[in-house]
Order: structure tokens, then sequence, then C-alpha cells
């Protein structure tokens, strides 16, 4: 399967593509290096803002590997066949989303080294240790199922009871990454943005939106690259999922402030004063939070009414709302916000400075670097099981290419009798 997909089928186009991304990566690692020689004075954290802009992405991208749970869970355990040819987009999606949340605790703790005291001391009653346990266990539980999966359908049979076992397993694990993750701020009593028991279901939800949101994007990336098609069900369905969990975060955020200024408590409203609107003269987040909120206008307005939400151009760009919505509220603002208060009343300010940013860039790079060559190898085993998957695709013409790339490869003659039967196949 990865010999067809990487060595026999793949254009050179694809990998410019993977070498781009390579080089991306590549200026990250070289800027964590300066990190880790400098220190951490090269980026914008300081005693007070301990947490940054990397914490901020490993709470996001937690949530957008739990989001797969909502194709996962309703296949294996509610046989909606519906989903059955994008289960395995899902399973992937969750690899480069763990890894980049992960990588984003490595860079965070400067030292990769000093992550194996998580284990070596584990401490049952801290969060972060059980953060560091519940991601590692997710990723491998998915890279299992995933792999075997698409395995046994490369080999045209069904996958076995070992694997469906294991990714009902992975689905409480789907549910405890972010779950362990909004603990693990809401167990700060210092810190009022963070000091709420809603937050775990906020997290879930936005997960529940994110995720599937980024699933219904990439499927129709790959309809526009490849031709895949998802199935309508199987988007419809996705869309549904995406407009009651988006709807119930925004009733959680707009629970928040409820909360803050109706109770009129100064801590509580400080961080979403300082958000929103300014506080103590630091407004740096303010346009960044306005324009999230026209983000959330427009999603809601685009993914609740059934005209617009099966409108699948109309449905690409809620989606996009969607997620870059979610990205500036749990990605960039989130942990700013509850640590940017000083417990003396005076705002910390954060500034991301141009080595966090190249690290971040890098992450990037190498997580949409391994979710490319995890759906070239999707695309290449569904184009040759799934003929449904590729509607518009000339079997004859893909049948006598694959004929010819097998000659090329092994040094066999043409056969006229394999070209007559496409020709005639055609001509039918």
């Amino acid at each position: 399967m990865v010999e067809k997909a990487f060595v026999k089928r793949s254009s050179k186009a694809f990998w410019a593509w993977i070498a781009f991304l390579a080089a991306l990566f590549a200026v990250g690692f070289a800027a964590y290096i300066y990190q880790m020689v400098n220190g951490f004075h090269v980026t914008g954290l300081s005693r007070d803002i301990s947490w940054g802009m990397y914490i901020g992405h490993l709470t996001f991208f937690v949530g957008v590997a739990a989001g797969g749970v909502m194709i996962v869970l309703p296949y294996y355990l509610h046989d909606v066949h519906e989903y059955g040819r994008i289960t395995v987009v899902g399973e992937f999606l969750a690899i480069p989303a763990i890894i980049m949340a992960l990588l984003f605790v490595v860079v965070d703790v400067g030292s990769p080294m000093k992550l194996f005291t998580l284990y070596m001391y584990f401490t049952p009653h801290a969060m972060l240790c059980w953060d560091a346990t519940v991601l590692p266990i997710y990723l491998f539980l998915n890279i299992i199922v995933g792999y075997n999966v698409l395995q046994a359908e490369n080999k045209g049979r069904k996958y076995g009871k070992i694997v469906k076992a294991l990714a009902v397993f992975s689905i409480p694990f789907a549910f405890s990454i972010h779950i362990v993750t909004a603990w693990l701020y809401a167990g700060l009593p210092s810190r009022h943005y963070f000091l709420t028991a809603m937050l775990p279901a906020k997290f879930l939800a936005g997960a529940f939106a994110t995720g599937p949101a980024l699933i219904i994007l990439i499927c129709f990336i790959l309809n526009k690259l490849t031709g895949f098609d998802a199935g309508k069900k199987a988007i419809d369905r996705l869309a549904t999922t995406v407009a009651y969990a988006y709807t119930a975060t925004i009733f959680m955020v707009i629970c928040e402030f409820f909360t803050a200024f109706y109770s009129n408590v100064p801590s509580h409203k400080a961080a979403l004063q300082y958000l929103f609107v300014g506080y103590h003269g630091h407004d740096q987040f303010v346009p960044l939070m306005w324009l999230f909120v026209v983000l959330v206008v427009v999603s809601l307005v685009l993914i609740i009414p059934r005209q617009t939400r099966t409108n699948y151009k109309v449905l690409g760009f809620a989606c996009a709302t969607i997620f870059l919505s979610m990205y500036i509220e749990k990605g960039l603002t989130f942990v700013i916000g509850g640590l940017s208060e000083t417990p003396f009343g005076t705002i910390a300010p954060y500034h991301i400075t141009i080595t966090e940013f190249l690290i971040i860039v890098g992450i990037f790079a190498l997580g949409i670097l391994i979710a490319s060559l995890l759906y070239k190898l999707v695309v290449v085993v569904k184009k040759d099981r799934d003929v449904e998957a590729f509607p518009q695709e000339d079997r004859a013409g893909l049948a006598m290419r694959y004929v010819a790339e097998y000659n090329a490869v092994n040094g066999v003659e043409e056969i006229p009798a394999v070209e007559e039967a496409v020709e005639e196949e055609k001509a039918e």
C-alpha cells in the first residue's frame, strides 16, 4: 500500500508540495534550536504569562483531534454506514493533530528531556501528568486502527474484530484528552477566566464543531484535487453535527459573559474586558476578538438554516469561518486572556515574537505534511477499491494506466489483448 501510493503513483507536484512543507518545518526547527540556545527571553513568555501561544495551540489541536470521534462513534457503535467511506479520514486527522499538540508541549517546556520527568515522577493529582498519558495513548490507537482499516480495504477484506475493539476503546480517550485539558485550566483557583465548571463541556462542544468542520473541508479539498466523493449523506450528517455543536459552544460563551457581568465580579470580568474592549490601556487583542464576533454571526447565519447548510459552496465557507473563529477563541486568545491579569489587578502584556511565530509555522508545516502523506494513502486505496468514491473516474483508462505502470516497472512487454479489452470497455 505504501509503495503503491508513494513510489508508483505520486506526481512531481505532490513531492514538490512535500518538499515545500519540509522546508518550512526546517525553518521552524532552526528557530526552536535558537530558542533552546538563547532561552525563553527570545519569546513573549514571562513570569506572569508562562503559557502563551504554544499552550494555546496545544489546547486547540487537542480539540481538533477529539472532534474526529463524531465520525468514529456513530460508525463503530451505531452502524451509521454513511460514515464508512470517511471514517479513516477522521482517524487520520487525529494523528497529525495530536503530534502537533505534543510538539507544542515540547517547545513550551524548553528541553525535550524535561518531558520524561512527567513519567519518572508521575503525580496522580496533577492534571498535566494525565494529559501526557491520554494523548500518546489516543495517538497510538488512531495509528493502529486507521492503518489497519485502510490496509484491510486495500486487500479487499473487512477489518478484524480486534481493530473494531480498539476503535471502540479509543472513543473514551477521544473525550478524555479534551476533558483532562479543560480540567488542567479549571483547576487553577487564581485564574477566574478558567475557573468554571462549564469549561469541559465548552471544550467538548467546540471540539465537536471544529473537528467535523475541518473534516468537511478536507473532503471538499480532496474532491477538488482528486475527485474523491465523501457521499452526500455523510457530509449532510456531519454538517448537522457542526451546526448543533457550534451553536452550543457559542451559547456557553454567552453564558460566560452573563455570569461575569451580571454577578459583577471584577476578577471574572477582567479577562473578557481585556480581550473584547481593552483593559488598563492594553487592547492588542480587541481587533482579533471582534473578528471572532463577526465570524460567529456569519457562521451561525450560514450553518443553521438547512437551505444554506446543504449548499456545499456555502457550507465550505461556513466551515472555514467556524474553524477560524474557534482557532481565534481557543487557540490564540483563551490562554492569554486567562493569564494576563496579575494578582495585583494589573495587565501583563504578551506579544508574540518572530521566534515563536516561526516555530508555530514549522509545527503547522509538519502537521500538514503528515496529513498530506496520510490522505495520499487514503485516495490511492479508495481509488482502487471504492468505485463509488470516484464517480467521474475513467475506470477503463485507470486500469490501462495501472497496467502500463506495472509493465514499465517489471519490464513486461505490452499485451495487445489488454489494450483491446480496455478500448472495447470504453466503447461500451
